[in-house]
Parts: C-alpha cells; sequence; structure tokens
C-alpha cells in the first residue's frame, strides 16, 4: 500500500473513532453535568474536524503536477494540516478552558456520573485502537529509514499520521483527566475537580495544537533533510566519477516522500561534456537508489576556486 494509502486509513479510522465518541460523550456531559465530559466533547469535535481536514490534505496532495505547479501539489498537505492544527486549538482548547473557568467561578450541579464512567471506558478503547493504527504505521515508516521511533514521529515529513498519533495520545490523557475530575467531585462533592480537569485538557490541546503548527509551518517555509542524511547525499555525490567537490547542496522536503535536491558540483577540467551529462545522470540514480523518496535531482556544473597562487621563486643562490 502505498504511503498516501496508508495515512488514509490510519485517518479514517481515527475519524470514526471521534465521531461516535464525541456524540456518546456529550450525551453523557448532560446526563451528568460534568464540564470535564463537555469538554472532552468539544475535543472529540474538533479531532474530528481536524481529521476531516487531514483526509482533504491527502485528497489534493495526490493531484498531478502541471503547467502552473511544476513541482506538484504535495506542499498541500501542509497548508490543510495547518488548518486542523488551528481547529484543533479553537474548536477544542479554547472551549475547554472557557468552560472549565466558568465552573469553577459559577459552579455546577453534579448528577449521575455512572453514564460517563461507561463512556469514558467504551472512548478509552476506541481511542487506544486508533492509536495503535497510528503507531503502527510509524513504527514501520522508522525501521524503513532506519531511524528511532520518537526521533522519525518528531521528524517526519508526514504530519496527518503525526498528528492522528498526537491527537489520540492527548485524548487517552485527556479521558483519564475527565475520570479524575468526575471522581473528585464525587468524592468531595464540589465540582471544582471538574473545572481544573476541563481546564488541564485545554492546556493539553494547547500543546497539541502549538506542536503540529510548529511542525507543519516549518514545512510550508522549506525544511531541508536532516543533517545526516544532508552528509551521506554529499558522499553520494563525491561518489560518481569525475566529480571533485559538492561547492553547494540545497535539499528540500516537497512533501511525504518527496524531496528535492540542488547543487553546484565541480567536475574535473579534463572530461568532456558528454562525460558530465553521464556523470550527472549516474549522480540522480545513485541518489535515488540510496533515497527513495528523491523525486528531482538538479545538478549545475560549477567551476571550483581557483588555487592560491603560491609564492614566486626568488632569486638563485649565488
Amino acid at each position: 500500500m502505498s504511503d498516501n494509502g496508508e495515512s488514509t486509513v490510519t485517518v479514517l479510522v481515527a475519524a470514526g473513532a471521534n465521531l461516535g465518541i464525541a456524540v456518546a460523550k456529550a450525551a453523557a456531559g448532560v446526563i451528568s453535568g460534568s464540564s470535564a465530559m463537555l469538554s472532552e466533547a468539544a475535543h472529540s469535535v474538533a479531532d474530528t474536524v481536524t481529521e476531516v481536514m487531514l483526509l482533504t490534505a491527502l485528497k489534493r496532495s495526490e493531484k498531478p503536477a502541471d503547467e502552473d505547479h511544476p513541482v506538484g501539489y504535495a506542499g498541500e498537505r501542509y497548508v490543510w494540516a495547518m488548518l486542523a492544527a488551528v481547529a484543533t486549538f479553537v474548536g477544542g482548547a479554547v472551549f475547554s478552558v472557557y468552560d472549565g473557568v466558568h465552573t469553577l467561578v459559577h459552579g455546577e450541579e453534579l448528577g449521575d456520573p455512572l453514564v460517563s464512567y461507561v463512556v469514558l471506558g467504551i472512548s478509552f478503547v476506541l481511542e487506544a485502537f486508533s492509536l495503535r493504527t497510528g503507531v503502527r504505521q510509524v513504527r514501520a515508516e522508522a525501521e524503513r529509514m532506519r531511524a528511532p521511533f520518537a526521533r522519525y514521529l518528531r521528524l517526519t515529513p508526514d504530519t496527518t499520521v503525526k498528528a492522528v498519533v498526537m491527537e489520540d495520545s492527548a485524548a487517552l490523557a485527556g479521558l483519564m483527566l475527565a475520570a479524575g475530575g468526575l471522581l473528585g467531585g464525587q468524592l468531595t462533592g464540589s465540582g471544582v475537580w471538574d473545572g481544573i480537569a476541563s481546564i488541564l485538557i485545554g492546556c493539553l490541546l494547547v500543546y497539541v495544537a502549538w506542536v503540529l503548527g510548529r511542525a507543519n509551518a516549518q514545512l510550508l517555509i522549506g525544511r531541508p533533510l536532516p543533517r545526516a542524511m544532508r552528509a551521506e547525499v554529499r558522499e553520494e555525490l563525491l561518489g560518481v566519477p569525475h566529480v571533485v567537490d559538492v561547492l553547494d547542496l540545497v535539499t528540500l522536503i516537497q512533501g511525504p516522500g518527496e524531496v528535492l535536491i540542488a547543487a553546484k558540483v565541480d567536475f574535473r577540467d579534463v572530461v568532456t561534456a558528454a562525460e558530465v551529462e553521464r556523470a550527472c545522470e549516474r549522480a540522480e540514480t545513485r541518489l535515488r537508489a540510496r533515497f527513495p523518496s528523491v523525486r528531482r535531482v538538479y545538478l549545475d556544473p560549477t567551476p571550483g576556486p581557483d588555487p592560491a597562487p603560491g609564492p614566486k621563486p626568488g632569486p638563485a643562490p649565488g
């Protein structure tokens, strides 16, 4: 299955789980009077909207390159993923913090928490299943790239899967916070615990939105390959016959599985134009073989710096 196909399945699983969970949480929040449960309902609604935007991103980024967009539409994925991060902040975090503060100021009447506990338990199972799907994809991709799981998740250009993993992780933490708020209110008879839980859920969503927004902003601005991979690209270029030096190297991540490489390369002065052309073709072949995500390679034959002039010979000894 293609990377986009795997990502689509991961996002669909998360969207289906969140939609059902949102309805159940809202009903439980109304019945129990819990602000934390209502915050969790807003959290799930925001996650559902986020997944719809991520599906849009996946669909639109598949459009082939055309005359107006010669390098394709892969970057559009990050535009929609950025909007998804904003939706998480506005739809979930703002409502949760507001509802928590409102509860602390005005109090709340606590109803029967049993329904909320049942919904939280079912939600935990569904969110854990969705998280498992995302983690399996990230782990498989990390193994293909021979990178540690945590590092790959932090640096992966596939921000759709990163969003699912982070949102589902935050959802599990939010469920435990909501359960803690319900239990605190049940033991003390005070809605303060529920309000605090709601605010903490909002802060958790602010963090997730900030991390996802920052990752997408970096990719929209233009992020290079990691330093170690850039060194490997330089090594591959220097291994091509007739290449003397790599004077300048630019790498750009255009999308998941789409990397552009441009370099100014100094070739041996005695080679012919035909040999330079064959060397450029060989370099592109080597780079694509070592890095399957490389889609475009542009090499600019450039003369290296002139050697520094040596000292003028002095007069011959008499």
